[in-house]
């Protein structure tokens, strides 16, 4: 049971799917809330195409895919913001428009067709130390931006109109939100790969909404959810020989029908209590 940890490797890649776990965990309330989920998903096939450009333009990947990631959040915000697209629209077209440049690219190319697979799906052999540095920089970033613009964050994300009718700057806090969002799609890339960064943002907050309903918990529980699910699915990758994003995201699920199941059962439970006490 403990073989894996004897090769670096894996220490690397478990330590990389704990921290991304826990950061696409935290990311994820915000985009839930939001009602937004659609965009984890865009976004990461967006980001793709900027990784592909990155490294045809021999360009350092995190800060090309990064730019790329950030410029199509914003023009994402700013495309959605015209009364006859609505933000889905916007998202698919250019998220969508992206993500076939890059594979454009690929076909005209042929350099980067090796990495195409664990690009997809994620691969934890290719987790440098390079990359732990770059995912606990963003992950340190996003906990002070949560943590400085927590008013501002919370505001803007329930009611946007009433946020800036009491002077909040809904306008630059959607922009840094676009900013720490694209630098955790870009971080989680290695690990989880593009097809599974969208569930990796959207399924640890929904597990932990059907524990409580609390802002605050749901900031503590989905984290933890999130990192557990990584570190669990990191591990059970290398006895099932699956892509660790897949993997991962199958731990996720798993928690998923485990908190339905609960949150069902204790439905039913209050119900018959009620009935009870109003017999």
């Amino acid at each position: 049971m403990t073989e894996p940890f004897e090769f670096e490797f894996f220490v690397r890649g478990l330590i990389a799917a704990t921290m991304v776990g826990g950061l696409a965990g935290m990311m994820g309330v915000y985009i839930v809330l939001r009602r937004m989920s659609y965009i984890g998903h865009g976004l990461s096939h967006a980001i793709f195409g900027g990784a592909v450009v990155s490294f045809i333009m021999s360009i350092n990947f995190y800060v090309g895919a990064s730019i790329w990631g950030f410029l199509s959040a914003v023009l994402i915000q700013w495309t959605s913001r015209r009364r006859s697209i609505s933000s889905d629209a916007a998202i698919g077209i250019i998220t969508t428009a992206s993500f076939a440049l890059g594979i454009a690219l690929i076909s005209r190319t042929q350099t980067f067709t090796r990495s195409f697979e664990a690009a997809l799906f994620g691969n934890i052999l290719g987790v440098t130390g390079s990359d732990l540095v770059a995912i606990a920089l963003v992950t340190g970033a996003v906990l002070i931006a949560v943590i400085v613009g927590y008013k501002y964050l919370l505001f803007a994300t329930f009611d946007t109109e009433v946020a800036a009718s009491y002077g909040v700057p809904v306008r630059w806090v959607d922009t840094a939100f676009a900013l720490v969002l694209a630098g955790t799609v870009v971080v989680s890339m290695q690990v989880l790969g593009v097809t599974m960064i969208a569930a990796a943002l959207v399924v640890p907050p929904i597990v932990a909404r059907q524990f409580t309903g609390s802002f605050t918990r749901l900031m503590v529980l989905s984290p933890l959810i999130g990192a557990s699910a990584g570190a669990i699915g990191i591990y059970l990758s290398w006895f099932i020989d699956v892509s660790s994003g897949a993997s991962v995201v199958l731990v996720a699920s798993g928690f998923f029908v485990v908190s339905i199941v609960y949150a069902s059962a204790r439905d039913r439970l209050l119900a018959a209590r009620g009935r009870a006490g109003v017999a």
